[in-house]
């Protein structure tokens, strides 16, 4: 009689904590070669590679996870000094393959001024990119995206691309379903140096 009893309190207990349990496994991701922190909602992978650019080539990281539709990616260029010149050339070629590629699909682009810290908790001014790519007739892809420049004191500079890509869109504005708290987490504790 006690066994029955103990199951019947410690089975609904256990269901609940299973179903209250977060899909999303925040964690603080310390990227000190890439001079950034930032809150993943899960361990993300970790890629790198060398992209060319006028004749040079240049580091590039992506640091990403995926759960379930979304995928949440910070990629970082590091440009060094004798390029950082170029450093918002390369920026608005990022911006332009992008929402131009959305634009081509037939989606829409809507932007909006916003601020992230760095940090040391200065705020500085940037913009967010509501993107939605038209795949085919039915299937549409959401995206939320920042490029955020910074220049180090030794004169190279970091390119921030942080964004999240979400699938399976069902025509909702992308502004409103990637500015809910899951998504808004990933972008308010991206801290640069």
């Amino acid at each position: 009689m006690f066994r029955v009893l103990k199951v019947g309190v410690l089975l609904p207990a256990f269901i609940l904590l299973v179903a209250c349990s977060p899909k999303l496994d925040w964690r603080t991701v310390q990227s000190p070669q890439e001079r950034y922190s930032a809150l993943f909602p899960g361990k993300p992978d970790k890629l790198e590679r060398h992209i060319p650019y006028q004749d040079q080539e240049l580091n590039q990281t992506l640091e990403a996870v995926k759960v379930d539709d979304d995928i949440y990616s910070i990629g970082t260029i590091q440009v060094p000094v004798n390029q950082a010149a170029v450093t918002e050339k390369i920026v608005v070629k990022l911006k332009s393959n992008l929402l131009d590629r959305a634009k081509a699909s037939g989606g829409t682009v809507i932007e909006e001024s916003t601020t992230y810290q760095t940090n040391n908790r200065q705020r500085l001014a940037t913009t967010d990119y509501f993107i939605t790519f038209n795949l085919n007739e039915r299937a549409q892809q959401q995206m939320r995206v920042r490029w955020i420049t910074r220049q180090s004191s030794n004169g190279d500079a970091m390119i921030y691309q942080v964004s999240v890509l979400h699938s399976n869109a069902n025509g909702d504005s992308p502004k409103i379903l990637l500015s809910q708290e899951e998504y808004a987490n990933f972008f308010n504790e991206f801290y640069p140096e």
